[in-house]
């Protein structure tokens, strides 16, 4: 909580505000000449996305249950299948829990869909994107298992469980026995901070980290999701995927990710039964990627936190 005499000032300075209001209209026009529609979508639902790292925050409507949505992708996948073409979203999102110098719990989130293209064709488009925001900067595509193998010495798709688990151990013993958690905590101490300077898209994620991407196997004979994450300077700055369209394979991943909430004692919501039924009528193959507009704002601006690029982080509204 912000205190003091000045505490009901803004965090970012005039200066910051204007550069946050010349982004946003460079985003728009990005997408306007690239032939993308943009939709306003809710910012509150009655569902919400079962991924065990997102916490969701409640809210009573007409007494029920609501949440406000962590992203847009559900509603744009309705959207999507609705026969909408290519769209995107630039707006609020909500997130629980989300503290430090590069999160809020109410951030802006940028997100896009292109129909028939793969994650390829869309890591070439952000990286258009970003390096029009930021200018020149070195980029090249890794992927997750020659990272991870290179900073923790195992493969992330053929180690078992109990190895992950033994290495994840010596950084946190929350992990137990989820190969999702084991690999999100070592990638997160080991491989994170080992990331070279400038773009960084990994790639070919472990199947278990894929819960709305395609999901096959490569030449190697084991499965990677087609998900892809983009870092500048070691910060994650997008999250993208050739995304899942099969409505029986999404509800049988929901079901499984509702399992492991409930193993660990994390709020549960049914799921979302409009977004199944969207995938179940034709969802069209597509690739889309989330991109946080406050991260990419402040590598703009050489900011250290985000509550420099906001006018009110939430400090400095309770």
């Amino acid at each position: 909580m912000a205190t003091g005499a000045d505490c009901w000032r803004p965090g970012a300075a005039i200066a910051a505000l204007r550069a946050r209001a010349e982004l946003l209209a460079q985003l728009r026009a990005f997408f306007a000449e690239r032939d993308c529609l943009e939709v306003d979508v809710p910012l509150l639902g009655g569902a919400f996305g079962s991924d065990l790292c997102i916490e969701p925050i409640v809210a009573g409507v007409n007494g029920a249950t609501g949440y406000l949505q962590s992203s847009p992708e559900f509603f744009l996948k309705r959207l999507l299948a609705a026969g909408s073409g290519d769209v995107y979203a630039l707006g609020k999102a909500f997130r629980n829990h989300e503290r430090g110098a590069r999160h809020n719990p109410e951030f802006t989130l940028l997100e896009w869909y292109r129909c028939g293209w793969d994650e390829q064709r869309l890591i070439a488009e952000l990286e258009t994107l970003v390096l029009a925001v930021l200018g020149p900067l070195p980029s090249r595509q890794l992927s997750y298992a020659e990272l991870f193998i290179a900073a923790v010495g195992l493969c992330p798709h053929t180690a078992s469980v109990e190895q992950l688990h033994q290495r994840a151990t010596q950084y946190g013993s929350w992990v137990a026995a989820s190969r999702a958690a084991a690999l999100d905590l070592l990638f997160s101490e080991l491989v994170e901070p080992a990331l070279p300077a400038g773009l960084v898209f990994v790639y070919d994620y472990p199947a278990c980290h894929g819960a709305l991407a395609v999901v096959e196997p490569v030449s190697a004979g084991y499965p990677v999701a087609r998900r892809f994450e983009l870092y500048c300077d070691g910060v994650e700055l997008a999250n993208g995927y050739r995304e899942l369209t099969d409505s029986a394979a999404q509800r049988q991943r929901f079901e499984a990710e509702l399992a492991e909430r409930r193993r660990a004692g994390q709020p549960l919501a049914p799921a979302d039964e409009r977004l199944l039924a969207a995938l179940e009528s034709g969802l069209p193959a597509c690739a889309g990627v989330a991109l946080g507009v406050d991260r990419l704002l402040m590598r703009r601006l050489g900011a250290d936190t985000i509550d420099a690029v906001m006018p009110f982080s939430w400090p400095r509204c309770n």
